[in-house]
């Protein structure tokens, strides 16, 4: 399984790197952005890999191989870079760059209900092993209200048949208990199939992407980052982020302007960086990406 990083090159150029430098991956993922910053400087810059999948950590070392590296893996969300540079004992950092799409290996190979094309037990958390006490998608459709799903579907996936999807979900674990994607596929199928003939998108596409991001906190944790990334970077520090949705891309471009209004940040590029016309060939799955640069001032 190989994993293609996403405007690999641009996110990585603005991060304007320097020796000596230290740059926090916050989402580790495939390890392809941290190899090819290792590729590019080797020993020169100190990496810290972050990711709530353990597996990130065996995925990138072995992309690293023998190639001299100065790189260190933290098990954690991005939303606590602070606890992670703390415990490290670094005061701030140079870098911090965020790909917040989700990688092929979640999709193809964790089995853990991120793809509406696989049959999985419907979990949808970034853990490779949860809790109980972790929220899972499985959780979501079995006990949460009507209103709630509906409400969820409508406004983390701008799903606009939310409404009638969350009625037949509920209508359909009263017979039987939700357990596995493909169960879900079929209710919002059954539910708004017809609406989706002859449209590009999969009817499922909007709702798997809604409960993913409930189930993570995804948007949440992306303003908590923000914030305490900001923080934590030096003046003169870059931020490199690339979103996929438009809620995502919101969140940054407001961040980013209520940072430049108070003096304390430029953006770099005035309008999101997206994908070349080759990249678009070599990997479809990028295009709906979105880079947004930032430096410290």
């Amino acid at each position: 399984m190989t994993h293609i990083p996403v405007l690999r090159d641009e996110s990585i150029d603005g991060l304007a790197i320097k020796k000596g430098d230290i740059v926090v991956d916050g989402t580790l993922g495939g390890g392809g952005h941290t190899f090819e910053m290792i590729k590019r400087y080797n020993d020169s810059i100190k990496i810290i890999g972050l990711d709530l999948d353990i597996d990130a950590k065996s995925r990138t070392e072995i992309l690293i191989g023998d190639t001299p590296s100065d790189f260190v893996f933290a098990n954690s969300g991005f939303q606590d870079i602070d606890k992670v540079l703390t415990d490290l004992k670094i005061e701030n950092v140079d870098g911090i760059l965020l790909d917040l799409g989700i990688s092929s290996f979640q999709l193809e190979v964790a089995g853990r209900g991120f793809s509406f094309l696989k049959d999985e037990p419907l979990l949808m958390t970034m853990k490779k092993e949860p809790t109980e006490e972790d929220l899972t998608a499985k959780e979501i459709v079995n006990t949460w209200d009507e209103e709630n799903i509906a409400d969820i579907i409508y406004g983390f996936g701008e799903e606009k048949y939310s409404r009638k999807i969350a009625k037949k979900i509920v209508e359909s674990r009263k017979e039987k208990e939700i357990e596995t994607t493909f169960d879900l596929v079929k209710i919002i199928q059954d539910a708004v199939g017809g609406y989706y003939k002859g449209l590009r998108i999969h009817p499922a596409t909007r709702t798997f992407q809604a409960l993913r991001i409930a189930t993570n906190s995804e948007l949440s944790n992306l303003e908590e980052v923000l914030d305490k990334g900001f923080n934590c970077l030096k003046k003169g520090g870059h931020m490199s982020i690339i979103s996929f949705h438009s809620l995502e891309d919101r969140i940054v471009k407001r961040a980013f302007v209520g940072l430049k209004e108070k003096g304390l940040a430029k953006i770099i590029n005035k309008k999101p960086i997206i994908p070349t016309a080759e990249e678009l060939r070599s990997n479809p799955r990028s295009r709906s990406a979105k880079l947004r640069l930032l430096e410290k001032i």
